[in-house]
């Protein structure tokens, strides 16, 4: 892997200047400080401003620490993977169409280390931000309701962080195949259409790489699948392996396309 330190540097010195570095953490932090205070302040703010007829009763559910950690990452869910997705769609396309990739081609490097270098850096960006994100409403959580150990909150992250590595993997390696649009699009299909396919007729099956959210979210019960878990975690990764060979190979195949 010719060069492999010398092109992480530069990838983090590009997304340093395109402010990546900055903005993607920020807005996962404003997140997760935004889902727990709203929930625990929306039945004062329904009452002032709901307009709800005097003497209208309404319970709202208790919500626990935990049940605001499966909220947010729902909303990562979303919110998140349209965000990395817009962020990093063309990461290898875009260099491929303006020619930048050019002055990377012609010097003595290998195409594993152009494609690791990218996914090292991006990775290391979005799960930092997802991390923070969540350490952030762990700790408004902690304040506005009740304490969530810090061994479940360590599980559940690092069952969520490989479905984040699996968003990574998808639009990368589809920016080493198609143009910018097409790898938004498919994208889209694959991190965001079929994973609300799995979740309406994905109780037929237990193993699933769509599942990996569900099974980090049982990090905070006792319920538990572990033989279904731990499929889904070996087929995750057998898929991310595959995903980054297949990135590799199109990101040498395209070279010819480049720009120049």
């Amino acid at each position: 892997m010719k060069g492999l330190g010398v092109l992480i540097r530069k990838e983090w010195r590009e997304n340093a200047r395109n402010f990546k570095l900055y903005w993607i953490p920020i807005v996962f932090i404003i997140f997760g400080i935004l889902e727990p205070i709203t929930n625990h302040f929306l039945p004062e703010i329904m009452k002032s401003v709901g307009n709800l007829p005097e003497g209208t009763e309404f319970t709202w559910p208790q919500l626990r620490g935990e049940d605001i950690f499966i909220s947010l990452m729902g909303q990562y869910q979303l919110i998140g993977i349209l965000i990395i997705i817009l962020a990093f769609m063309g990461s290898i396309s875009s260099e491929r169409k303006s020619g930048t990739a050019t002055l990377l081609y012609v010097r003595p490097m290998s195409f594993v280390s152009y494609f690791l270098s990218k996914w090292i850096v991006i990775n290391g960006i979005v799960l930092g931000s997802v991390w923070l994100g969540f350490l952030a409403a762990w700790y408004y959580i902690n304040i506005l309701f009740n304490p969530v150990a810090a061994g479940d909150v360590f599980a559940f992250l690092v069952t969520y962080s490989l479905w984040i590595i699996l968003a990574v993997t998808v639009v990368l390696s589809l920016s080493a195949w198609l143009s910018t649009g097409a790898t938004a699009g498919l994208s889209i299909l694959v991190l965001l259409v079929l994973q609300v396919i799995d979740s309406v007729i994905g109780a037929f099956w237990t193993v699933s790489p769509w599942k990996v959210g569900m099974y980090a979210s049982m990090m905070f019960s006792s319920v538990s699948n572990q033989s279904g878990f731990w499929m889904s975690i070996g087929l995750t990764v057998a898929l991310i392996l595959l995903l980054i060979t297949f990135g590799i190979n199109m990101a040498k195949r395209n070279a010819a396309k480049t720009t120049v």
